[in-house]
């Protein structure tokens, strides 16, 4: 053997990045190829026994391979014709069997519980804090779990923990796993429980959960250590809010909210102030105008003017509504002079125009991603000659979605020197109307956006207007657009 191998540093790092190996293969023939040769170099000498057996034994998905370490069940469980049915007329394991199943857990580092189909034969088994000593990670996938089900995992080594739904011996995990650095559960929970369980956690970097009441929001602006929190519902969940302080959460860079009440979001950012906050998402049904004008508001004046870079605010339903309210979304934004990625989807008119965009690539020089489409106002107050004054101010946008006045050519694309040359996807958000110019618009799209090569629609679909635009840009690039047979043959009959 060569002697470079004796040094501890090489042979780790070798280790390491043949087990890295696994992750290349969705299909798992490179992680069963990695597995093999990890266990093929435990029994090659002691040199390299320790390493392997760890990298080996480090993931596991359930209890079964640990459960394959028992000589009794090992036959059973690795027999083809009884590897799914041989669980539910085993035996508990006994003291010595006990042994058995234990030789490997403490390499364990993750491990996902599918089901518990198995812990029927652990019932004799003592509660002992260090069954897997070295734990770093649990994803629990288990339905309606029992009591006691837990015992075994709660490590104190413990730092992630994914679950499924919560159970009430979850509610003081921050106590027996005092590591635990990030916390997900999935399904929505009591609140009463969710909140408790949130309190007996003080170092949580990561969180992800169902709503939580206003005690728990006080509790996690006083963990130093927390940078994300992010609260999700299947539906909307109606709770008593109340009580609220006005707090800091000083490290905190990334904020997201999904079907949550938008008057309760409103209330959080009212209440505390996020001066690391780096991301803020939010996605509900719906976004009343009224609503969105206070959100935008309070998200404006939440002392993170100087460090927000990414916004996305989405309402998937509209609604109708009589409302003469001016929405004056994109003026709250113009604090925010880091921001790279702002996408406003909501029911609201935005009521944007040359002045204002120009006003807006002025306050955001590092924006990368905008997404301001008016659905309401017709016609777009926005042309070509406003667009493109805009898109000299941010020569490092690559996606832009926005509504253009495409029936206004108000500007000759081969009598201005300016290219943007990062714009890669551009949408628009304009109606269908006849009274366009396809050939017009496609050439100030081929002349000045030379990374474009088709302009898409923010419906999804592809009205005749942008058919023809796309279809003529297709042409002058030398690349015909590749559109249905009919919608090209229609199309290049128009062309002749």
């Amino acid at each position: 053997m060569h002697r470079a191998l004796f040094v501890s540093e090489i042979l780790v790092e070798i280790f390491i990045n043949l087990n890295q190996l696994q992750n290349s293969d969705l299909l798992g023939r490179t992680q069963s190829v990695t597995r093999r040769s990890l266990a093929s170099l435990a029994r090659t000498c002691k040199t390299f026994h320790e390493l392997a057996m760890d990298l080996l034994w480090a993931n596991l998905s359930g209890l079964r391979p640990l459960l394959g370490c028992v000589t009794r069940l090992h036959s059973v469980i690795y027999d083809p014709e009884s590897k799914y049915s041989w669980s539910q007329h085993a035996q508990p394991l006994d003291e010595h069997e006990f042994h058995q199943f234990l030789r490997h857990a403490a390499r364990v580092r993750h491990i996902d519980i599918p089901a518990n189909n198995y812990f029927h034969l652990l019932t004799a088994l003592p509660v002992e804090p260090c069954v897997f000593p070295r734990l770093l990670s649990l994803s629990w996938i288990v339905q309606r779990a029992n009591t006691g089900d837990f015992r075994f995992f709660l490590s104190p080594t413990l730092r992630r923990f994914y679950t499924s739904e919560l159970h009430p011996d979850l509610k003081c995990i921050g106590t027996h796993c005092a590591a635990l650095e990030e916390l997900t559960v999935l399904e929505d929970s009591d609140i009463a429980l969710l909140s408790e369980t949130v309190h007996s956690c003080t170092g949580l970097q990561r969180l992800q959960c169902p709503p939580l009441d206003s005690g728990a929001w006080m509790h996690l602006s006083t963990i130093p250590t927390l940078l994300e929190v992010k609260i999700s519902a299947s539906h909307i969940i109606r709770h008593p809010f109340h009580d609220l302080k006005f707090a800091t959460f000083h490290n905190l860079t990334t904020l997201s909210f999904c079907e949550t009440v938008v008057l309760v979001v409103i209330t959080i950012l009212q209440h505390f102030e996020f001066p690391s906050l780096n991301e803020f998402e939010m996605h509900v049904r719906f976004l009343p105008c009224a609503e969105a004008e206070l959100l935008f508001r309070a998200l404006s004046l939440c002392k993170a003017s100087k460090t927000l870079q990414h916004i996305a605010i989405s309402s998937r339903n509209r609604v109708e509504e009589q409302s003469s309210i001016s929405l004056t979304a994109v003026r709250q934004f113009l604090c925010f002079e880091q921001l790279r990625t702002l996408k406003l989807s909501a029911n609201c008119s935005i009521f944007l125009d040359n002045d204002l965009l120009f006003e807006a690539m002025t306050s955001w020089p590092h924006i990368r991603s905008l997404s301001l489409v008016d659905w309401h106002l017709w016609p777009t107050a926005v042309t070509f000659r406003g667009l493109f004054a805009a898109l000299r101010l941010c020569p490092r946008l690559q996606d832009l979605e926005i509504s253009v006045d495409a029936r206004n050519i108000d500007i000759e694309p081969e009598a201005e020197a300016f290219q943007h040359t990062s714009l890669k996807k551009l949408i628009v958000g304009l109606r269908e109307t006849e009274d366009v110019n396809g050939e017009a618009v496609a050439r100030i799209v081929f002349s000045m956006l030379p990374a474009i090569d088709r302009v898409m629609w923010a419906n999804g679909g592809v009205p005749r207007l942008w058919y023809d635009v796309n279809i003529h840009l297709g042409i002058l690039r030398n690349k015909p657009f590749s559109v249905p047979g009919c919608c090209i043959i229609e199309a290049a009959l128009d062309l002749v």
